[in-house]
C-alpha cells in the first residue's frame, strides 16, 4: 500500500477512535447548533463552550477528508469564475495553475471553500482570510516604518469557521512540500509544527486582554527570540532573504521596474499581456477624457480614506494607469496600477487597483453585510492585519454599464514574500510556524479566543488530525490538478504556459 494511502487510512481510524471522547455523532455533516459563545460572556462560560463543543465535533474529526458523490466539480468551479473575468487573461490563469499542484492550488480557492463547507467545525466563527494558503503570508512595512509579519491577501475574507483558515493553510504546506521532495514524514512533522504554532498561540492569547491581543503583532525584530530555535542564515535561506529584500521593495523599486520617460513624463511600460497602459484600450477616446475620468474616480476613492490619509494623497499627482497581471487565483480580475507623483520632489508613489468579486466563501456561510465588495476586502484587512496599508480604500467603478467594485493600497511597500519553491525544510518549518501564529493573532481579534482555545485544548489530537487531513487532501488536490491538464489537453479549457 502507498504511505499516502496507508495515512489516509490511519486518519479515518483516528477519527473513528475520537468518538470515544463523547457518545456524540462525529459525521461530517453541518449541523445546527444551540446558542453560540458570545464574547460578551464570562470567559468561564466561553471556556466551558468550547470544551463542550468537543462533544458535538470531536477533534480528531477534523482528520478525515472523502470525496463524496454530490461533490462539486472543480473545473465546473473554475469555469464559472471565468465567465466574470477578462476572457484574454483566463487562458494565462488556467496555465499558471497548471505549473504543479501547488500552483493548482493557489487558484483552487473556491474549489476548497466547497469541500471545506462539507467538513467538520467547532461553531465558532471568526472572520476569515479565506485563502490562507502559505503565499498569501508576508512581510510589509508598517506606518510606524517597522517591518511587520502578517497575511497579505484578503480577496476572500469573510466571516466562518476557522477552522477552514487553519486547513488551507495546513494543506498548502503539505502539497509545497510534496513539490518540494520532502519526506512524508518531514511534511507531517511541518505540518503538525505549524497547527501546533497555532493551537498553543490561541491560548497564549486567551490569557490576554482584549487591548494585549489587539496590540499583537509580529515585529520582525521580535522573529529571533520567538523563533530562534528555527531562524538560520544557512538552514532558512529562503526567510532570510525575503527579510533582507523587504526594505528594496517600494515605489522607488517599482518605479525603476516598471517606468521609462517619455516626452518628459514618467510612463509605464507597455508589456503585454501582462502590464498594458490603459490609452491602449481607450485608443478612440481623447486622453483628457481618460485623464478626468480617473481622475474622478481617483477622487471618490479618496472620500474612503481617513482625513490625514487623504491629505496625504493629496501632495501627489496622477501619471499614469496600467492594468497589471498579477497573482494565480486574481488572474483575469481587473487589476490595475496608478502611478503618482510627489508635487514637490517628483517621487514615485504606485498604487494598486484591484478587483474585488464576492468572497468565494459567501455561498457556503452568508452574504456579506457591505454593498461594494471592494469595502468587504478593505474592512475584513484592517480587522485581521496588526497594522493596515495607510492608503488602503475602496470605490465602484461603472465603465459603460460595466459595474465593478475595487479596493486600492500600495503596489509595494517593503513587501517580502519568500521563495516557496526554495524553500529547504527548515525554512518551510518556520514559514509555516510564523503562518500560523499570525493566522491565531487575526482570528483571535474577530473570534471568541477562550473558546477555540478550549476546543484546541493542550493535547495534540488536533496538530495530528489536521496532519492527516493535509494528506488525504493534498492527494486529492492532485487529482484535481492532473483533472486541469486533461481538460486542457481536450480543449475544454483554453491554457497559456509561460506568461
Amino acid at each position: 500500500m502507498d504511505s499516502r494511502d496507508e495515512s489516509t487510512t490511519t486518519a479515518t481510524k483516528r477519527a473513528a477512535a475520537a468518538r470515544s471522547e463523547t457518545p456524540g455523532d462525529g459525521g461530517r455533516e453541518r449541523r445546527r447548533r444551540g446558542p453560540s459563545s458570545s464574547e460578551r460572556d464570562p470567559a468561564e462560560a466561553r471556556a466551558a463552550y468550547g470544551k463542550a463543543a468537543r462533544a458535538e465535533t470531536p477533534r480528531a474529526d477534523h482528520a478525515v477528508w472523502e470525496s463524496s458523490t454530490n461533490r462539486s466539480d472543480p473545473l465546473e468551479l473554475l469555469e464559472e469564475q471565468a465567465r466574470t473575468r477578462v476572457p484574454e487573461l483566463v487562458p494565462i490563469r488556467h496555465g499558471r495553475m497548471l505549473v504543479s499542484p501547488f500552483t493548482y492550488f493557489r487558484g483552487a480557492a473556491l474549489p476548497m471553500a466547497s469541500d471545506l463547507a462539507a467538513t467538520p467545525d467547532s461553531g465558532v466563527r471568526v472572520q476569515l482570510c479565506g485563502d490562507a494558503h502559505l503565499s498569501n503570508f508576508g512581510i510589509f512595512g508598517s506606518p510606524e516604518r517597522h517591518l511587520f509579519f502578517d497575511v497579505n491577501d484578503f480577496d476572500e475574507t469573510a466571516p466562518g469557521p476557522w477552522e477552514w483558515d487553519v486547513k488551507r493553510l495546513a494543506a498548502s504546506l503539505e502539497i509545497a512540500g510534496r513539490d518540494n521532495g520532502f519526506a512524508r514524514k518531514e511534511r507531517s512533522r511541518i505540518v503538525r509544527r505549524a497547527v501546533r504554532s497555532y493551537r498553543e498561540t490561541m491560548r497564549e492569547l486567551s490569557d490576554m486582554s482584549v487591548l494585549e491581543v489587539w496590540y499583537a503583532h509580529l515585529d520582525m525584530g521580535e522573529l529571533m527570540p520567538r523563533f530562534q530555535s528555527l531562524l538560520d542564515p544557512k538552514k532558512t535561506p529562503s526567510v532570510w532573504r525575503a527579510i533582507a529584500k523587504a526594505h528594496a521593495h517600494d515605489s522607488h523599486q517599482a518605479y525603476d521596474k516598471l517606468c521609462r520617460v517619455m516626452n518628459g513624463e514618467p510612463r509605464i511600460v507597455n508589456d503585454p499581456p501582462l502590464i498594458v497602459p490603459v490609452e491602449e484600450f481607450v485608443a478612440d477616446v481623447d486622453p483628457g477624457e481618460v485623464v478626468e475620468a480617473i481622475q474622478t474616480i481617483i477622487n471618490s476613492y479618496a472620500r474612503t480614506l481617513d482625513p490625514d490619509r487623504r491629505h496625504l494623497l493629496d501632495q501627489h499627482r496622477f501619471v499614469h494607469l496600467a492594468r497589471k497581471v498579477v497573482g494565480v487565483g486574481s488572474v483575469g480580475t481587473e487589476a490595475w496600477i496608478a502611478l503618482f507623483l510627489d508635487r514637490d520632489r517628483g517621487s514615485p508613489l504606485f498604487l494598486q487597483v484591484k478587483e474585488a468579486e464576492a468572497s468565494v466563501l459567501e455561498r457556503f456561510t452568508t452574504i456579506s453585510e457591505f454593498s461594494n465588495h471592494g469595502q468587504r476586502v478593505v474592512a475584513g484587512q484592517r480587522l485581521m492585519q496588526a497594522a493596515s496599508d495607510i492608503f488602503l480604500g475602496w470605490e465602484r467603478v461603472d465603465w459603460a454599464g460595466d459595474t465593478r467594485d475595487y479596493y486600492v493600497r500600495q503596489l509595494r511597500d517593503w513587501k517580502g514574500s519568500a521563495d516557496v519553491a526554495g524553500m529547504t525544510r527548515e525554512g518551510m518549518d518556520l514559514w509555516g510556524s510564523m503562518c500560523a501564529w499570525t493566522l491565531a493573532r487575526a482570528h483571535a481579534r474577530s473570534g471568541d479566543r477562550i473558546a477555540i482555545a478550549s476546543y484546541l485544548g493542550t493535547s495534540d489530537i488536533f496538530d495530528r488530525a489536521i496532519a492527516d487531513f493535509c494528506i488525504a487532501y493534498a492527494d486529492q488536490n492532485e487529482r484535481d490538478h492532473r483533472a486541469l491538464g486533461e481538460a486542457v489537453k481536450s480543449g475544454r479549457l483554453a491554457a497559456e504556459s509561460g506568461v
